[in-house]
């Protein structure tokens, strides 16, 4: 069987209920259907062409990478290009997006673009993770139309295009000649059994009401300063991350993509994490006009957590929180990574920073313009009142650390921000409650005497990872950030310059925090090591930049944008040794870190931000 790419050698599409990824050769390795969480029909990116998988490209005994390949339009069409000797074809892949609810489909256009060229088609349906199989079968449809299907446990798939042949274990293929101006339009559609029969689709039309979604999309953005077109390419994978029917935001549309190739760091993203979540929603309002998105994630939010003293930190995208998490042994796993998860046992970790980025965003929202919601109010403020009757405990921390808990100061730090952020966003409302606010106002001072007290070494001049540890933490550059203190206190200075000369490698990569072989030797509780994360990294250059360190911070943000695939995504991680991205990708924390990046340096100076009385909101 054929070596899986660089995890880099993947680009996605989506439409906002799933996403697939298209290797360079034409073929999909990974989709999900119909819905991101749903279990996968082609998971043969972590495992073989056995598990699952659909390619289409110009027929060759070998696979062929593509010359060219782009996205259309701001958006996630993606346009690959294979220059041949015999002639040119033009693959466009998208999953359909409309405003008006569509099944969940992928559809593949091949076109002819100059000479004569072979188009193959070979699809392998495994549903299940690839733990069983579902032969197409053909069908005739109304008006004699020729199509094939596979059922599964519940689910139908249609695969309309080009007559297909039937292969061993459930395969099928086919293969097409194109000559200059022919085209040919596959698609496969899901569909509940039962529910009407779906008619084949026009792909043009599909293609054609893609684009103007995308270009939709973009045209929100408002944001004009430096690296706007890396912005547009971020935002337009934040959108793809947004679950439309629910407005819940996914982590990654992948799971099990390793932080060391053949290492245990392997973990399942597609989830609702409430702080992703925030994050994400955060940096789309400073992008741009995107308060409908805002909405919509508000009130998921409020449906989701009907008890805030039982909040989670991580969420299905129907608001449920059975993620139990359980290994796949029958997958290899991504160039034998194992194992494979399914969902995520940091669910039921307390990590307090999540509520923190929780507030900081609707405080946000409601700055934007979002209109006052009862509900949201009252969640807000009953996850402060929780945040204040646990800040004293120990947490696992923004990284979801498997060892013991710590007293982490950028938790404590978030803690604080939570109930800042509620006091500033509850007392515009004139029916708050006065006395909640005060007594809330006065943990939050006592908040942030302790992390002056035990999170600073002062003899470093720094930050640490926990009170009484010398370790550091990625996590701390965030702090000119929350308006815990000034960007210009010596603290915060002395924080990032310890952050970046311990924790930064090649080109300022930075490492979340220092790893060891051995898991009793990590923080993490975890084996091996991983690579530096991309997050954290484009956090050092907003660092810089609030500090007044623009040009080291541009420095900075050149150096990590060429760290990106050819087009435009990042996973979570990158290997500076290898040269090769690492984890789950597209990652959102990773563009819309980016983004945050971007527009810490649109300023030829930063702008100061507040001091933590000073009345006005500190941005993420």
């Amino acid at each position: 069987m054929p070596v899986p790419l660089p995890i880099e050698g993947y680009a996605p599409i989506g439409n906002g209920r799933s996403a697939a990824l298209v290797d360079l050769h034409g073929a999909i390795p990974w989709l999900c259907l119909p819905e991101f969480d749903s279990p996968a029909v082609f998971a043969s990116l972590l495992g073989d062409r056995r598990h699952g998988y659909w390619s289409l490209s110009p027929t060759s005994d070998q696979p062929l990478p593509v010359t060219y390949r782009a996205y259309r339009n701001g958006g996630l069409v993606l346009d690959e290009v294979w220059e041949l000797p015999a002639g040119t074809v033009q693959v466009t892949e998208f999953m359909p997006a409309s405003e008006a609810e569509r099944p969940s489909q992928v559809i593949r256009i091949a076109k002819c673009l100059r000479g004569r060229v072979s188009i193959t088609s070979r699809i392998v349906v495994a549903p299940d993770y690839g733990r069983t199989h579902a032969a197409l079968r053909e069908v005739t449809g109304p008006g004699g139309v020729r199509r094939f299907s596979a059922e599964h446990q519940g689910a139908t798939l249609w695969l309309d295009g080009p007559s297909h042949r039937s292969r061993r274990r459930g395969a099928a293929a086919s293969e097409t000649v194109l000559t200059e101006g022919q085209q040919a339009a596959y698609a496969l559609t899901w569909q509940k059994v039962g529910d009407p029969v779906p008619p084949a689709p026009d792909a043009d039309e599909a293609l054609a009401d893609t684009l103007r979604v995308g270009a939709d999309w973009s045209a929100r953005v408002t944001y004009t300063g430096p690296y706007r077109d890396a912005v547009l390419g971020s935002v337009a994978v934040l959108g793809s991350l947004i679950h439309r029917p629910t407005g819940a935001v996914i982590a990654a549309p992948t799971t099990s993509l390793p932080e060391q190739i053949g290492g245990e760091r392997n973990w399942y993203y597609r989830y609702a994490w409430l702080r992703d979540s925030a994050l994400t929603i955060r940096e789309l309002l400073r992008a741009g006009r995107f308060l409908e998105q805002a909405r919509a994630w508000r009130a998921w939010l409020a449906d989701t957590i009907d008890d805030p003293t039982t909040a989670r930190i991580m969420y299905r995208l129907d608001g449920s929180s059975g993620l139990t998490e359980t290994v796949l042994d029958h997958l290899p796993g991504y160039e034998g990574s194992r194992p494979v998860r399914i969902g995520n046992s940091a669910a039921g970790q307390l990590q307090l920073d999540v509520f923190g980025y929780v507030a900081d965003t609707l405080l946000a929202a409601d700055d934007s313009g979002l209109e006052p919601d009862a509900a949201a109010d009252a969640l807000l403020l009953g996850l402060a009142e929780l945040v204040a009757a646990t800040a004293h405990e120990p947490d696992r921390g923004i990284w979801e650390i498997r060892g013991p808990e710590r007293h982490f100061t950028h938790s404590k730090i978030m803690a604080w921000v939570a109930i800042d952020r509620t006091v500033q966003l509850l007392q515009r409302r004139p029916d708050h409650d006065r006395v909640a606010l005060v007594r809330l106002r006065a943990v939050a001072t006592l908040l942030h005497a302790t992390v002056l007290a035990q999170g600073y070494d002062e003899e470093r001049n720094t930050f640490t990872q926990s009170y009484g540890s010398r370790e550091l933490d990625a996590s701390l550059l965030l702090l000119p950030q929350t308006g815990f203190l000034p960007p210009d206190d010596k603290r915060v200075i002395g924080t990032i310059e310890a952050v970046q000369r311990e924790l930064a490698t090649y080109d300022g990569l930075v490492l979340r925090y220092r790893t060891q072989p051995s898991a009793d030797a990590n923080v993490d509780g975890l084996t091996g090591e991983e690579g530096a994360f991309f997050a954290c990294s484009f956090w050092l250059a907003s660092a810089l930049a609030l500090i007044g360190r623009t040009g080291e911070a541009r420095e900075r943000m050149d150096a990590l944008l060429a760290l990106r695939n050819d087009v435009g995504i990042l996973a979570e991680e990158y290997d500076p040794v290898t040269g090769r991205q690492l984890g789950n990708t597209p990652q959102g924390l990773s563009h819309l870190a980016l983004v945050n990046a971007a527009v810490a340096l649109r300023m030829p100076s930063a702008p100061p931000l507040p001091s933590p009385r000073g009345g006005t909101v500190a941005s993420f």
